[in-house]
């Protein structure tokens, strides 16, 4: 089958990572794939017999969002004339191409799947809920007009259903995980990973330092413990916040500040080498930075925004509640896992089960196939008039 996949290339964020996945899975399956992504520049390089890449011009592109040029839209459509997919599959970038994408691909006759991938909170309880249900609100019309939307948890569907999308038109698809790269390091491996400090619990955080992620009742449960004194704590990513944090929590604290980390492997070895896996985001939507982390084995406490609470739930994580002050729970919580190590034992192995029994990437890719054949031999495919 071929498949023009649109969605991102940078810069680095969980849309650029599951593209990445998905479509390299879709190779390895034998899929011919044409990835569109928005740049600057355009240029169309052919870079094998089964993978195209093919850019559509924009103004500006961030982790959250993306603002394409005014020809964008005609450029997209010329490149699909000549591509002649299957399907088109939107990863999609926040962006408003998104909203005339329905009508475009009617026009060509191609059948059109999203995925569907913004943070909520099933109880819009803070500021940053509330922010992320309006996009759900604003992108419902249009999501009615795609013939599926991928989502990654029931809730999400649920909303999306109270929001006016049809139900037949959702497809629960969870994040997947490549559970050989992601798995838990050979005791003599894990050995040398920790040559430096066998004796310290290592704490990781691994996400953009954004107001949504809620990094601060973290940093200010750790120096209010004083977890310093015998554990350390990575903190993996970027954002507008980095700078503040880093100067406000540093190294005597047990704190390190590695910015972001491009590098797979090196992201893979970290996690290989810590202990306990932190995320106290207020708006989720199923965080594969998570599944990354309890795929390779680490005890993992995350908070219930979003499917977060669902892929942790009947013991397979510690979860806190977003209505409740998250750096007391964690001042609680951060002790019993530095003092315990039982503890991490018991989670990382429960953690690494549960994605194995839901969460592979291989069972993700089946099911992604399945929902591309049921609307390309769908004989008469029906849609619902765009809503203004």
């Amino acid at each position: 089958m071929h498949v023009a996949w649109l969605g991102k290339k940078s810069p680095f964020c969980g849309n650029v990572t599951y593209g990445r996945e998905v479509t390299n899975a879709l190779l390895d399956r034998g899929h011919q794939v044409s990835f569109f992504h928005f740049a600057h520049a355009e240029h169309s390089p052919d870079l094998g017999p089964n993978f195209q890449e093919v850019t559509i011009p924009c103004l500006f592109k961030s982790q959250v969002y993306t603002v394409p040029k005014l020809r964008s839209s005609k450029v997209l459509t010329q490149a699909l004339k000549r591509c002649r997919p299957d399907v088109v599959h939107a990863s999609l970038t926040l962006s408003p191409l998104d909203f005339v994408l329905p009508e475009l691909c009617e026009e060509l006759g191609l059948p059109l799947v999203a995925t569907f991938h913004p943070a909520f909170d099933a109880q819009i309880r803070n500021w940053a809920a509330g922010t992320q249900y309006l996009m759900y609100q604003l992108y419902a019309p249009a999501l009615a007009n795609y013939d599926r939307t991928i989502v990654f948890s029931y809730l999400q569907k649920e909303l999306l259903i109270k929001l006016g999308v049809p139900a037949e038109r959702i497809a629960v698809i969870p994040n997947g995980v490549d559970v050989e790269k992601y798995s838990p390091a050979l005791p003599e491996v894990r050995k040398q990973l920790r040559a430096k400090a066998p004796d310290r619990r290592t704490f990781v955080y691994m996400g953009r330092m954004a107001p949504e992620k809620n990094v601060e009742p973290l940093l200010k449960a750790w120096k209010a413990s004083n977890m310093g004194r015998n554990s350390k704590l990575l903190m993996l990513g970027s954002g507008p916040l980095l700078t503040p944090f880093r100067s406000q929590y540093g190294e005597e604290l047990g704190i390190e500040w590695l910015g972001f980390v491009a590098e797979e492997t090196k992201r893979i070895e970290i996690l290989q080498a810590a202990d306990v896996y932190i995320l106290p985001s207020l708006v989720e939507g199923l965080s594969l930075s998570l599944l990354e982390a309890m795929s390779t084995g680490l005890a993992c406490i995350a908070t219930d925004a979003g499917a977060d609470g669902e892929v942790l739930e009947n013991g397979a994580g510690v979860i806190m509640r977003t209505s409740q002050p998250v750096a007391t729970q964690l001042q609680t919580l951060l002790p019993l896992f530095r003092d315990h190590s039982e503890l991490t034992t018991m989670f990382g192995e429960k953690a690494r089960q549960r994605v194995l029994d839901r969460y592979t990437l291989n069972e993700n890719i089946t099911h992604v196939e399945a929902l591309y054949e049921s609307v390309v031999t769908k004989p008469q495919r029906t849609r619902l008039r765009l809503v203004g």
